[in-house]
């Protein structure tokens, strides 16, 4: 059965210019309940994880400054709102949903976040609406754990995983592959161990055959027996940050593609969902829809 991490606490309220992105995490569940795509049974309530598992790719002094709310001025709008106890906390429910998620990927093949990706965070810092970084947090409890030991995190949301890049920049136990936006936020990128960058107006077609080039190959090499895929919905012609020209079909492919390749070389992938700021919220829904009814497809 496919489980999928989901917590009321992802809806948490922002200020008025954040509050309708994030709508998504609360409509999300409930479209694939309403189409069938899942049961009730899918979901489980990730909790507040203890936090040593947080030291494993933050600093401790990062780590107690946001718990704190004791963090700069400055630091706080590199985030990109204001810091609340509920948020954080919400952060913190979000990297144990996708460390939880890793158990069941090894048990059924996959699982899911509702949220995550939270690829902005680095090892001292916050940035672009990102406190922990749940994928590289997860990636390294599943190391501790001796549950695996090379991990890939494919990282196609249209931003780059900058944060991530730099936790793991010293560390050849997890590979980070990015392809995204070349010309987008971050403006300043760090280097992961695979950077794709891609022009401003990439089509479907060009996006598709990058990615069936790379990804095969990426995984022929460095071998990996776990993978986190980011699969933002932001790459899309529709989405408001974004400055490429995929399709909803084009990012159904995609998806489908990725998770698919994991199936076949039969690698466990816990999948966060990542951006999608399109104006209209059923085009959201309905990319981030894709990526769910592609995993009971595809695995179940």
């Amino acid at each position: 059965m496919l489980k999928i991490a989901y917590h009321k606490i992802y809806n948490h309220p922002l200020p008025d210019n954040h509050r309708f992105p994030m709508m998504k995490y609360d409509l999300l569940p409930q479209q694939l309940l309403h189409e069938g795509t899942c049961v009730e049974a899918n979901f489980f309530t990730p909790e507040i994880p203890n936090n040593k598992h947080f030291f494993t790719v933050h600093t401790p002094e990062y780590f107690f400054d946001l718990l704190n709310i004791t963090l700069s001025k400055k630091e706080e709008r590199k985030i990109g709102f204001p810091l609340t106890e509920q948020l954080i906390t919400r952060e913190m429910i979000i990297a144990d949903g996708t460390m939880k998620a890793t158990h069941y990927a090894l048990e059924n093949g996959i699982a899911m976040n509702i949220a995550g990706g939270t690829h902005h965070a680095f090892s001292d810092k916050g940035e672009g609406f990102c406190l922990l970084n749940d994928q590289a947090v997860a990636a390294k409890y599943l190391q501790r754990q001796k549950l695996a030991n090379k991990v890939l995190i494919v990282d196609l949301d249209v931003h780059q995983g900058n944060g991530t890049a730099e936790i793991f920049s010293n560390d050849n136990s997890v590979f980070t592959f990015s392809m995204h936006g070349k010309t987008n936020y971050p403006f300043k990128k760090e280097k992961s161990d695979l950077d794709i960058s891609l022009e401003n107006n990439t089509s479907d077609d060009e996006y598709i055959f990058l990615l069936k080039k790379v990804l095969p190959q990426l995984i022929k090499n460095e071998k990996p027996d776990f993978i986190f895929y980011l699969s933002g919905v932001d790459i899309l012609k529709s989405d408001s940050l974004g400055k490429l020209d995929i399709s909803p079909e084009g990012c159904k492919e995609r998806d489908i593609f990725v998770l698919q390749t994991c199936y076949q070389n039969k690698i466990p992938v816990v999948c966060s969902m990542g951006g999608g700021y399109s104006k209209d919220l059923k085009i959201i829904i309905e990319a981030h829809a894709n990526t769910f009814r592609a995993a009971q497809d595809i695995y179940f």
